[in-house]
């Protein structure tokens, strides 16, 4: 008999609104496709576009998954595996070498 993979709740921070306002509407529908395709089953298990970060930081994620065109989105999120959550606590851009996370530019 074959096991059916537990689902996990996404839950979005209030600050992951104003990080999207900052990105082009036209990406909203990948966002979330690729979100919820990426993060439902097994978030914390490391793929080629999902990755556990090895330094901490602003905001406290332990998880980085990159996608869309170029790679240029990120989505910081930590999970909690007893309680089958996925907590997305930020949304960015990647240009070049930079990292903007709403109107502001992050270090990583």
């Amino acid at each position: 008999m074959m096991s059916l993979k537990q689902r996990f709740e996404l839950i979005y921070t209030s600050q992951v609104k104003q990080h999207l306002r900052t990105i082009e509407r036209k990406y909203y529908s990948l966002i979330h496709d690729t979100i919820e395709t990426q993060l439902w089953f097994e978030p914390d298990v490391e793929t080629r576009n999902r990755k556990p970060l090895k330094r901490a930081v602003a905001f406290a994620a332990d998880w980085e998954l990159r996608f869309g065109p170029g790679n240029r989105f990120r989505v910081f999120y930590e999970v909690n595996r007893e309680l089958a959550q996925v907590y997305i606590l930020a949304i960015g851009v990647k240009r070049g070498n930079r990292l903007f996370i709403g109107k502001k530019e992050v270090q990583l």
